[in-house]
């Protein structure tokens, strides 16, 4: 479906994705950004998924603490109805989203919206997570950040589960999970 683009002003849209592993910043990196969105009087609206309660049910929290207001949701598609005369849509966590989250996106950038997304490129079993390979593809700005593996001190990629539940869906933090570099995550697997 080809939705016209709104070039009203000249503004044009566009889409940012942040990702990476766990304890890599994606979070800080998106409240960085929107703190200086809102230092340039543009309106923000941004979304979290519904089902992330770690550390507000409101608000998106980063590991270091810092936090931005937030309206959770259940599915992509209320971000179409709940962005309107918005500059920038944020979305955090993103790989928890269906997958219409991508073309959800598209139409925003459309209609000159500047999108920026985060979140894990990878679930815990190393595989591309949900809705994010298909963002990272339609991106025009593309951030991957990356944690320090707690076993050796190299960059870390991935997010090592320390539980052995199999399911793609288990929200926790470090008492769950610990970044890990390409070596020490398949030493364990």
């Amino acid at each position: 479906m080809f939705i016209e683009p709104s070039l009203a002003g000249g503004r044009r849209g566009w889409i940012e994705v942040i990702c990476g592993s766990m304890f890599s910043g994606k979070t800080e990196e998106l409240i960085r950004r929107l703190k200086r969105a809102r230092i340039a009087n543009l309106k923000v609206e941004i979304f979290k998924p519904a089902v992330d309660t770690r550390y507000d049910e409101m608000n998106i929290v980063s590991h270091d603490e810092n936090s931005i207001r937030s309206t959770p949701i259940e599915n992509s598609q209320q971000i179409l109805l709940l962005a309107q005369e918005v500059d920038v849509v944020a979305i955090d966590e993103a790989q928890f989203f269906d997958a219409e989250l991508p073309n959800v996106c598209d139409q925003l950038a459309l209609r000159g919206i500047r999108v920026i997304i985060a979140g894990l490129d990878m679930d815990f079993a190393g595989n591309p997570f949900g809705p994010m390979p298909a963002l990272l593809a339609k991106g025009e700005y593309i951030t991957k950040l990356h944690a320090i593996c707690v076993k050796c001190g190299h960059i870390a990629n991935f997010s090592y589960r320390k539980s052995q539940t199999k399911d793609t869906l288990l929200l926790g933090e470090k008492d769950l999970y610990e970044p890990r570099c390409r070596h020490c995550y398949y030493e364990e697997q």
